[in-house]
């Protein structure tokens, strides 16, 4: 049930509205993946007249670097930080995360409230102003929302054991299992391929301040959900919903974790919305 006080709107598979055109979207992809997940949704929205930049976080991708060479959170999302801030201060974006990049574009947000029009959580963590960021990891596996089991997962220690630093990579049985559940076989190939190593670095989010009502807190929130996503459930999503608030939450029925590749179509067409409702 989501709070009364909220200014949230389901919908399910309506006509797309016309929309404007010249917003900048910037798309932000979750552990392990890269830019290259965005394949789907990019030329949809360059052909409505959008500009579009999807970007590989450190160590993940094209970038070069491995992610043990990547110690802490920020460190990882300096990809998206740096792009932030060469962004013109006349200049609002549109930011979309996925999965582990809701917490890239909640950094984001903090920082740059001032050049986001509304950010768009997409199967995404999702934290609140009121605990450290690592609050909603954690609440995902006290609340049973986690995985079952991890199945083909490799994980891979930090050469320095006094770091106390894990990083992982998801094995092809865990992929198919709880991102690409719905995805065609095409995609799910591809991330067999193309899927790195990541850290979700959730030790050091426990030491990183809360995010505030002014900067976090402050801009528009939209979240997508799913209901065949096995990764982030929907009643996590959910709860993440009500304990943070957002303004409107569109619903994709079929798509699995991996939303932009099982129903890209759908996908775009809330995205227009998104562009239309705070432009």
């Amino acid at each position: 049930m989501l709070l009364p006080k909220q200014l949230v709107l389901i919908l399910v598979g309506f006509s797309c509205l016309s929309v404007g055109l010249g917003d900048h979207f910037i798309l932000v992809h979750g552990l392990g993946h890269g830019a290259w997940c965005w394949y789907k949704i990019i030329p949809l929205l360059k052909s409505a007249g959008h500009n579009v930049t999807a970007i590989d976080l450190a160590a993940s991708g094209s970038d070069p670097r491995s992610i043990l060479e990547i110690h802490t959170f920020a460190q990882y999302n300096e990809p998206l930080t740096n792009l932030m801030a060469s962004i013109p201060n006349n200049e609002t974006v549109i930011l979309v995360g996925h999965s582990l990049g809701g917490m890239n574009i909640a950094f984001a947000m903090e920082q740059f409230k001032d050049k986001i029009s509304v950010a768009v959580f997409l199967n995404a963590l999702l934290p609140d102003t009121v605990h450290t960021p690592d609050y909603v990891m954690e609440q995902q596996i006290a609340l049973g929302y986690g995985p079952a089991s991890y199945l083909d997962t490799v994980f891979i220690p930090y050469p320095d054991p006094q770091e106390n630093n894990t990083a992982f990579r998801f094995g092809p049985l865990f992929l198919k299992t709880y991102f690409y559940n719905e995805s065609p076989v095409e995609d799910y190939t591809l991330a067999t391929i193309l899927v790195r190593a990541g850290n979700p670095f959730t030790a050091d989010l426990a030491k990183q301040p809360k995010f505030t009502d002014g900067g976090f807190g402050s801009v528009a929130r939209v979240y997508i959900t799913c209901t065949e996503d096995r990764a982030e459930p929907p009643p996590f999503q959910f709860y993440m919903i009500n304990n943070t608030g957002v303004n409107q939450v569109f619903q994709i029925v079929g798509a699995d974790h991996m939303a932009m590749l099982s129903k890209p179509q759908q996908l775009y067409n809330y995205l227009l919305n998104v562009s239309a409702t705070f432009n």
